[in-house]
């Protein structure tokens, strides 16, 4: 009987144009998932993480709670992975330095740009420059440091 009442609810909704939003449940039977960016999000975990292509895709270059001054180089978080991130994420705690700030050069120096740990991620960034630079943040960092976001002109988008 509680199908019923259900379904006729459903149905009397329906003809007046109302429409009735999908469960949980419902979501997941209909085979939709999230994709990108938004399927990797692991929570503040205290992390930055960057991939190889857009929208978080690809091989995942590395992650790591603290600062990695050389993305080439072993034991920072990141190995192998200069020159070649295309989308990053700021899962980082937040309060004190919670901005993750991403460097031209190794040893935070050149140009910078920050993620604010409010954006979560920049999906992608051809459409990024670094501070007060002609230079595309795409396929160009070479490091990266936590900071407060006073130490921020430039963000990613």
């Amino acid at each position: 009987m509680r199908k019923f009442a259900v379904t006729a609810a459903v149905v009397g909704l329906t003809a007046f144009g109302l429409a009735v939003p999908a469960t949980t449940a419902q979501a997941a039977d209909t085979g939709v998932q999230a994709s990108g960016c938004n399927s990797k999000w692991p929570g503040r975990n205290g992390k930055v993480y960057a991939w190889e292509d857009y929208d978080c895709q690809g091989t995942l270059l590395g992650s790591t709670a603290g600062n990695d001054s050389d993305w080439n180089a072993a034991g920072g978080g990141f190995a192998g992975a200069s020159d070649i991130a295309s989308s990053v994420m700021n899962a980082g705690y937040t309060g004190g330095n919670d901005v993750v700030q991403f460097w031209y050069l190794e040893g935070y120096t050149g140009f910078y740009t920050c993620l604010s740990p409010n954006e979560y991620f920049a999906d992608d960034l051809s459409d990024n420059y670094f501070n007060g630079s002609i230079r595309p943040v795409d396929d160009n960092i070479r490091s990266h440091r936590w900071v407060t976001a006073g130490s921020c002109a430039t963000w990613l988008t």
